[in-house]
């Protein structure tokens, strides 16, 4: 073949190739396996070598595949503490259906306690559907879009803030054009048992494994519990009801007299959104960060929510923010410190 008979790159050809990543367990097959992707990386100290993405996979019989991913981001880590539980300890005879588990998706993130990967520098949630033939993380995208999210008929994707913000814990979902799909994500959003349900809509949505799951007609839900680059017992105890009530209310396990017990005061969750950009305020300035109002308390347009104060000269007033709307702050800024164009908080308003 000629150079120029060659098909270009990204043609239907080359898109049709298999993954880079191999699988060692059968998603097909009955009972239970853990294994892991391997995603070739070849480096300096290792010429031949991978990266060994965990997996489990839970296999009891007819019923709907759910999917459950943690460590998108490599500093939230509820998803990853919680599912590496119900990986242990969840066995195929307890289910009608299939469960596969990645609970650390971004490996080298979560070993880097990064928010993107340290390797390629990527943000695995802006890099879906991925590229069979690009970096470390686009690879691990590539498969998971093409090799696992087909076999799922609802993905639960759990995060937190990390270590740059600090979020009411809260299942989450996107406001979705199509009604039917709308209704049963609400659905599942409110069996989730957060405190607070989140209807979202995203300032930018390009490239996120929400995107890519929706895009195929698949139910998707998502979290954010807390943040801080840390995880509490109570979200983590959030995030391990919700994973348990995702699998009695898709109707892989059945339903028992009463969910499991809900958070301390929470008898039944909030549902709220964010419907415009109103609900989103970004700093316009650097310098120390002051909260005016705590996490979780109501506010009112035109109330000041927090200041930046300029810390190498005295004299200057710190520069202050504003909410654009009633609703209660959902979501702030964690670092002392914050740089021109961070989010500085969210509002979520009552729906």
């Amino acid at each position: 073949m000629s150079h120029t008979d060659r098909p270009a790159a990204g043609s239907a050809t080359d898109a049709e190739k298999p993954s880079r990543v191999s699988c060692d367990v059968d998603l097909s097959a009955p009972g239970k396996q853990h294994g892991a992707l391997t995603v070739p990386h070849s480096r300096d100290d290792s010429a031949w070598g991978s990266i060994m993405v965990p997996i489990t996979v839970i296999n009891g019989g007819d019923g709907p595949t759910i999917v459950f991913t943690g460590g998108n981001h490599g500093d939230e880590y509820e998803g990853p503490i919680s599912l590496l539980k119900l990986a242990n300890r969840l066995t195929a005879e307890e289910i009608s259906g299939r469960v596969i588990i990645l609970p650390v998706m971004n490996l080298p993130a979560v070993r880097a306690a990064k928010r993107v990967s340290p390797i390629d520098g990527v943000n695995m949630n802006r890099a879906f559907p991925g590229r069979r033939d690009g970096s470390i993380t686009q690879m691990i995208c590539h498969f998971i879009a093409t090799c696992i999210l087909p076999e799922a008929d609802v993905v639960v994707d759990i995060h937190a803030g990390g270590k740059t913000l600090d979020f009411v814990p809260s299942a989450v979902i996107h406001d979705l054009p199509d009604p039917a799909m709308m209704e049963k994500s609400l659905a599942a959003l409110k069996a989730f048992g957060a405190p607070l349900g989140l209807v979202l809509k995203e300032l930018d949505s390009e490239g996120m494994l929400d995107t890519v799951v929706e895009d195929m007609g698949k139910v998707f839900i998502s979290t954010e519990l807390g943040g801080k680059g840390t995880a509490t017992a109570s979200t983590v105890g959030i995030a391990d009801r919700g994973v348990r009530n995702m699998l009695r209310h898709f109707g892989l396990m059945e339903p028992t007299a009463e969910p499991d017990d809900p958070p301390a005061g929470v008898t039944e969750t909030r549902i709220m959104g964010t419907p415009d950009g109103d609900c989103f305020v970004v700093g316009r300035h650097t310098g120390l960060y002051e909260p005016l109002v705590d996490l979780g308390e109501p506010v009112k347009a035109g109330q000041p929510i927090g200041a930046i104060h300029e810390f190498e000269v005295t004299g200057a007033e710190p520069a202050v923010y504003h909410a654009r709307r009633d609703g209660i702050l959902y979501c702030r800024h964690v670092p002392g410190l914050i740089q021109r164009g961070d989010c500085l908080a969210v509002i979520a308003v009552d729906r």
